[in-house]
């Protein structure tokens, strides 16, 4: 589904990204893994149109997406969530969710001044989606609640359900769990589970290694910009440039 191939990004002549190259199967959970400053956030950004890489390329279904604009590349098929929530504290936890929907939205400004009964129709059947949405992330009861007043562990569940409410091709988490309790922890951990079982094609970036092992089914390992390891989560979890990135070199003693 995704390729990249020579992936790079630099930031004041400092390389964020070194040719990075890897590829995500179709239908399976890859988990990108990697100490603070790896350049973990920076590929996320590059796949999305945030950031423009300074070489390589983003091969998604056959099409280069290199340079392409952010609007486009959700327009493709590929949503995410942050690493910092980004809601609209003010709009209800339905509205949140519908502007994840904008993009397979085929309103006008002039529909809506005539309010035209294809405009309701596509309203209802927006809404219809974004609650089942909702539901699957045991939120549907909260649909009306302004997204301010939510615990943290809701917020970042309403993120979710935006970013797979407009059922993308592939799916960005960064750090899902971040800030999030044993318990909350788990909950998110079942639930991505369940949209591996659904089909969905998800990119994982994550800090716990507990989240990692259990719904992973490879991860890929970034050092300082540069890709050190890709296999599965018991290959990498024993590669011994992994256990360095993470725990520093270890002298040898007699």
């Amino acid at each position: 589904m995704l390729q990249l191939e020579g992936l790079g990004k630099n930031f004041g002549g400092l390389p964020a990204l070194d040719k990075v190259s890897f590829t995500l199967p179709q239908g399976r959970v890859t988990a990108l893994i990697g100490p603070n400053g790896a350049g973990k956030s920076t590929l996320i950004n590059c796949l999305t149109g945030i950031l423009t890489p300074d070489q390589g390329s983003i091969n998604f279904q056959g099409q280069n997406i290199v340079a392409w604009p952010a609007h486009a590349i959700a327009k493709l098929g590929i949503q995410r969530t942050f690493q910092n929530l980004r809601l609209f504290p003010r709009l209800s936890v339905l509205d949140n969710v519908l502007t994840g929907l904008i993009c397979a939205s085929r309103q006008s400004i002039f529909m809506a001044m005539l309010r035209l009964p294809s405009l309701r129709h596509e309203e209802r059947n927006l809404k219809l989606r974004a609650l089942e949405a909702l539901d699957l992330f045991g939120l549907t009861d909260k649909a009306q609640w302004p997204a301010a007043i939510l615990a943290y562990g809701d917020k970042k569940r309403v993120e979710l359900a935006r970013a797979i409410v407009s059922k993308p091709a592939l799916l960005l988490l960064d750090e899902p769990v971040a800030g999030l309790n044993a318990q909350e922890t788990r909950a998110v951990s079942e639930e991505l589970q369940n949209l591996r079982r659904m089909g969905h094609t998800i990119l994982v970036v994550e800090h716990d290694m507990d989240l990692v092992m259990t719904v992973a089914d490879q991860v890929v390992v970034l050092d300082s910009g540069s890709l050190i390891a890709a296999g599965t989560p018991e290959q990498v979890q024993h590669n011994p440039l992994v256990l360095e990135a993470y725990l520093g070199r270890m002298e040898a003693t007699a």
